[in-house]
């Protein structure tokens, strides 16, 4: 059983509104019938197990979900790269969230990354 819940009447959003992707893909998700829960990354503290949880649903390790490109992680860390345990990881993404590579929908069971907005609305027409 997993820490985040999961509801086929809610999509849970988690993004970074510092993002041009997060902040594009929020209108996107707002306009759909289903109650919407947007975490925003940026402000909202997510922690690790949740984010094991979202990995995991992804069928993804913890640093496929790090954008190493970013231009924040290159900043910081450069652009080598980087073998790390899973918990340096967790703390990468909790120190800086803005390194998370595209938002994250949550509907009922299905957790699916937003790598564009538009690909929520094609989400939708699935529905």
């Amino acid at each position: 059983m997993g820490v985040i819940s999961k509801d086929n009447r809610q999509i849970k959003l988690y993004y970074n509104s510092e993002t041009s992707i997060g902040k594009q893909t929020l209108p996107f998700v707002e306009v759909s019938e289903k109650k919407v829960l947007p975490i925003d990354i940026s402000t909202t503290k997510v922690t690790g197990t949740q984010w094991l949880e979202i990995a995991d649903h992804l069928k993804m390790s913890i640093s496929e979900l790090v954008n190493v490109n970013h231009p924040d992680f290159v900043k910081i860390y450069g652009n080598k790269v980087m073998n790390l345990k899973e918990h340096y990881w967790l703390k990468l993404i909790e120190t800086h969230p803005i390194i998370i590579t595209y938002p994250i929908v949550i509907h009922g069971h299905k957790v699916i990354q937003i790598k564009t907005p538009s690909d929520f609305a094609k989400y939708l027409n699935k529905e």
